[in-house]
């Protein structure tokens, strides 16, 4: 064979391998992103409010800390799912949709990490998820210990929320659960908020008989009945 035909018939198969090349890149699956947060909010006014949360960073449990959906497909076995994506860390996810339920849900603002006026009681509100478990085509569930303390009046409150919604197939419906999940928890964490706001400011520090400066103790709140049935079905602690 002469040299011109060699050289054709490599130039003939380095083509075909770039043709090839190219029709995997185009047939590569996209990835999806979703969030947890919600389009439909109700449109708020910038009236000054009554009062206001700081909604701090949402703990997480390490397995599904990450930005790719991490799925259960039985009791013992997870999938990470390189092509179905979180629009940020789900802790993020989490702490940005309660942020602006709760503020709609009391017409309130969130200030965590803002300044803001003095005077204005304020309401810390704290959420460690221990379980954030996604079954497609079964339920999606968020267990979360919670807290609300009141920085005014100093009154804490502590439950947990077991929120399990069913889901049907498909990665849609299982992030829809996920928001109806974190819909359940803002609505306790809200009632919360308002047990909490209702415990009188503390008195001033006394002084015992003894001359010894006596402080107010935080009162410790019962949960609403709302989160009653998950925080007894906890052992005690």
């Amino acid at each position: 064979m002469s040299l011109a035909r060699v050289l054709r018939a490599v130039g003939a198969v380095s083509a075909i391998s770039l043709v090839a090349a190219l029709a995997a890149c185009s047939s590569s699956p996209t990835s999806r992103f979703y969030t947890l947060s919600g389009s439909d909010a109700a449109t708020r006014t910038a009236a000054p409010a009554s009062f206001y949360l700081e909604v701090s960073s949402v703990d997480m449990p390490p397995q599904v800390a990450k930005n790719q959906l991490v799925v259960q497909d039985g009791s013992a076995q997870v999938r990470v799912l390189e092509d179905e994506r979180w629009a940020s860390l789900p802790a993020d996810e989490v702490r940005r949709a309660l942020s602006a339920d709760l503020s709609q849900r009391l017409g309130a603002i969130d200030v965590y990490g803002t300044p803001h006026p003095e005077g204005v009681p304020v309401y810390r509100v704290k959420v460690n998820v221990q379980r954030f478990e996604s079954s497609p085509g079964r339920r999606a569930l968020i267990d979360a210990v919670w807290s609300v303390r009141g920085v005014n009046n100093q009154a804490v409150l502590t439950c947990r929320t077991v929120a399990e919604q069913p889901v049907d197939a498909g990665y849609d419906a299982l992030v829809a659960g996920h928001r109806r999940a974190v819909d359940q928890l803002a609505s306790e964490i809200s009632s919360g908020v308002r047990t909490v706001s209702s415990v009188p400011l503390p008195v001033a520090a006394s002084a015992s008989k003894a001359g010894k400066v006596t402080a107010s103790v935080p009162a410790v709140l019962p949960c609403p009945a709302a989160a009653m049935s998950a925080n007894a079905a906890s052992p005690a602690q």
